[in-house]
């Protein structure tokens, strides 16, 4: 798992030793008078389609890194998108040249349109192509049944650093820097995160199941194969 390094905003008014003071007007303020943190998560899905205009050489080459005498009969691609929005009410106190940030911070993340390839030499509805299609469909459920375990795992990271209070930096710096603890921290931590579909991902592209596609529908599949291969 990698490790997200996070930029902190100066504390400032929130040193040791003034945390343990009785809290100046100006924290009455920040804590009391703006509304506080809100980190919103939603996951989105925006469909799949079928294409079946690819043989499944050019399948094999799409994917690369094929194992040694296999071939690539299906191919489900899409790619992760992660957006962050950052919006907040900010409040400035002149005296001690400080400013304070309620950080609203809105994370979506979604997948590309799906596309399932499946290869031309498979006709639609026959047996091979339905247990490809299975199989692909196997994968996209698994790229969909990760979304909500990302969006649980970043929702408490992000309650965990804001703790729904607000920021403290010097004048004018606030905002910049949040917005560098997003991009340089929060970001790289999130795509990390949707990254880890990929490990589960390969688990279903094993041995075994390379295996048991060659033997179904009476090894028509292998058939296949076998009969390209000899008309070369």
């Amino acid at each position: 798992m990698k490790t997200a390094h996070y930029l902190t905003l100066a504390c400032g008014l929130l040193g040791a030793g003034a945390a343990l003071a009785q809290r100046t007007p100006f924290q009455i303020r920040c804590e009391d008078d703006i509304s506080k943190t809100v980190s919103v998560l939603t996951a989105q899905q925006n469909g799949y389609s079928i294409d079946t205009h690819l043989s499944y050489r050019s399948l094999t080459a799409m994917k690369g890194g094929a194992r040694a005498n296999t071939y690539v009969l299906g191919l489900t691609k899409t790619e992760s998108r992660v957006a962050i929005g950052l919006d907040g009410p900010m409040l400035q106190d002149p005296a001690s040249g400080y400013e304070c940030v309620a950080p609203h911070i809105t994370v979506k993340l979604y997948y590309a349109p799906i596309v399932i390839y499946i290869g031309r030499e498979f006709e639609a509805g026959s047996c091979a192509y339905n247990e490809i299609l299975a199989h692909e469909l196997h994968h996209m459920k698994t790229y969909l049944d990760h979304l909500p375990k990302v969006e649980v795992v970043v929702r408490a990271a992000l309650a965990a650093r804001f703790e729904a209070k607000p920021l403290y930096a010097p004048r004018g710096t606030a905002k910049d820097a949040l917005a560098r603890e997003i991009d340089s921290g929060w970001m790289p931590y999130i795509k990390a995160e949707m990254a880890k579909v990929e490990v589960l991902q390969a688990a279903i592209d094993s041995p075994q199941e390379y295996a048991r596609l060659g033997k179904a529908c009476d090894g028509a599949i292998q058939g296949i194969l076998q009969g390209k291969q000899k008309a070369r």
